[in-house]
């Protein structure tokens, strides 16, 4: 398929193949030299610039990126502690703040104390690498157009969750500033490192704990994959049912509090989460809750937690709800003149009270796009698809109740599909549409952004954007989960042209103002991260992000957990 190259852009489960040097020095008198007997992870890719005459021309040539890789715009300033970002009394700028535009991320950078990088090496041994080509991986996310100034310092890759709070509590000491990572597929740039820092890279921590079938829950640690799980549930005839993006990871989804295709019948995040363990600012290892299915002792940790992105702690460890898989689905498509129609019957379609899982819609340029993509020939118009499940005739009667609305609507070619390997080939295409776009024009990025408002707004709220974005010399596509009110759009632009940058930031505020004038949200799923920060005074208001900044500073009194995320930097207590 056209988009195979575009899914090897995809990180893989598995590391990379590394080649470990060690390189022993004195105590150099300079500070800034950060390597003493440490072991060095080195791509296998650059053995050969490692291969010189000199062992001490060799480590001085691999010293070098390190020292300038993350610091091209150092900013030193009294304060200890490494995670003031942005610095705006220095600036005077207003980088992810209220009305800011900004799409770099720019904070304050000092370089890592030696004697973390000691203790970090005595915690993960040769699980962690300062090689610049790793830092850079870290720091620059493959799907998201933001960016930021500074990479990680370091990355590390604990085992345990013992690891991850012997990590956190080593950098609080010292006051250097944790990024938690785990799938990268995140596009709101929830992974950037503005400070440098240490990048704690959760992917080698991805094992099933416990399976109760009885109670259908199971515990994971917080680097395994949604699709990974799924394959493990699959023969207990079991699922998880949120299904984001590939490559996912469940810790990644309960930071981003994320959902899918699937949310319209089953929640949320936070409605999947029964309880988590997580490590706090100080090294402090908390449970949330109970394994019950309902609590009424205490505050609500879990739902803290989740969508906290990192800000408040590292997660180590999940209990998730399960769903027994359908007894018998089926996926049926049909065509609308225009999207209002299509909107307009999904809107019926709820209202009508059929227990759909889920009511994609896609707009005709994502259609040509997956056409291409797939070598299909599918009508390229305005399309809606559906899944109903339940018992084989209760899925048919609700089949033709579906249809029946459609007609109503406009609508036409109405289809269905009962086999398995054909629901999975319409689904599979549906996931990779964001690949299918990049396809069509190979040299640009994608600026990929969503909202989500009441259902009753959902109609007039695509229409108006899609007339925006039909005038727009961009290129751009419509996806939409339907079924709650939440809509995506992928704007293509060529990186090297700032005026098509700007558009695309346009159309992006176009659609969040938009969306919150009819008392939606800046996001339904895909997080705030940095993208979305300054929409967030204007749909929360001061009081409610003053709170949260409350709550992170008794949490998080150094600052140091994913700084210059989630809470706007020109918000004061």
């Amino acid at each position: 398929m056209a988009f195979s190259g575009f899914l090897s852009r995809l990180r893989p489960s598995s590391k990379p193949i590394r080649f470990i040097y060690y390189y022993s020095q004195s105590q150099s008198q300079s500070q800034s030299r950060i390597i003493d007997n440490t072991a060095i992870l080195i791509n296998s890719n650059n053995n050969t610039n490692h291969q010189s005459s000199s062992s001490s021309s060799s480590w001085r040539t691999f010293l070098l990126p390190i020292l300038l890789g993350g610091s091209l715009a150092l900013q030193f300033q009294e304060n200890p502690s490494l995670c003031d970002a942005p610095n705006l009394q220095q600036t005077g700028g207003r980088i992810g703040g209220k009305d800011s535009t900004e799409h770099v991320l720019k904070g304050t950078y000092k370089s890592v104390p030696t004697e973390l990088i000691h203790e970090l090496k005595a915690i993960c041994q040769d699980n962690m690498t300062l090689d610049h080509d790793e830092r850079y991986f870290h720091g620059k996310p493959q799907y998201s157009f933001h960016k930021a100034i500074n990479i990680p310092d370091v990355v590390v890759y604990p085992r345990s969750e013992d690891e991850v709070s012997k990590i956190v509590q080593a950098c609080n000491k010292y006051k250097v500033p944790i990024v938690p990572y785990g799938g990268a597929t995140s596009i709101e740039g929830h992974t950037l490192s503005p400070n440098g820092g240490v990048c704690i890279d959760m992917t080698l921590m991805k094992n099933v704990k416990a399976l109760h079938v009885k109670d259908m829950d199971v515990v994971v640690e917080p680097g395994i994959g949604w699709m990974e799980l799924n394959e493990y549930l699959a023969p207990h005839g079991l699922f998880f049912p949120l299904d984001p993006g590939p490559g996912a990871t469940i810790g990644g989804m309960c930071g981003t509090r994320c959902s899918g295709s699937l949310a319209v019948r089953y929640g949320t995040m936070r409605d999947n989460v029964i309880n988590l363990k997580a490590v706090l600012a100080d090294g402090e290892v908390v449970k949330t809750a109970s394994r019950a299915r309902k609590s009424a002792a205490g505050y609500d940790l879990t739902r803290l937690m989740i969508g906290s992105e990192g800000t408040l702690g590292v997660i180590t460890e999940v209990t998730l709800r399960l769903q027994k898989i359908p007894e018998h689905s089926i996926v049926a498509m049909c065509n609308f003149p225009t999207i209002k129609d299509a909107a307009d019957v999904a809107i019926a379609a709820m209202l009508s009270g059929i227990q759909v899982s889920r009511v994609e819609l896609l707009d005709e340029v994502q259609v040509r796009a997956i056409n291409l993509a797939n070598g299909k020939e599918l009508p390229e118009i305005p399309t809606l698809m559906f899944e109903l499940i339940g018992t084989e005739a209760y899925t048919r009667e609700q089949t033709n109740i579906v249809q029946k609305i459609a007609s109503e609507h406009n609508g036409s070619d109405f289809v269905f599909a009962e086999d398995t390997e054909a629901k999975k080939e319409l689904w599979k295409i549906r996931k990779e549409a964001l690949y299918a776009c990049l396809a069509m024009a190979p040299n640009c990025e994608a600026m990929t952004t969503d909202v989500c408002v009441p259902l009753s707004h959902l109609a007039e709220l695509i229409s108006k954007s899609k007339q925006e974005l039909d005038a727009s010399p961009l290129l751009c596509m419509v996806i939409a989960h339907a079924g709650d009110g939440n809509f995506h759009t992928i704007m293509l632009f060529d990186p090297e042209d700032e005026e098509q940058h700007k558009e695309a930031e346009r159309l992006n505020n176009f659609m969040v103002h938009a969306a919150l004038s009819m008392e939606g949200t800046c996001t339904g799923e895909h997080g705030v991260g940095t993208g979305k920060l300054k929409y967030l005074e204007k749909e929360l208001g001061t009081e409610n992000l003053r709170t949260m900044r409350k709550i992170k500073a008794a949490l998080d009194p150094n600052g140091i957990m994913n700084p210059g995320k989630l809470i706007p930097p020109h918000v004061c207590l």
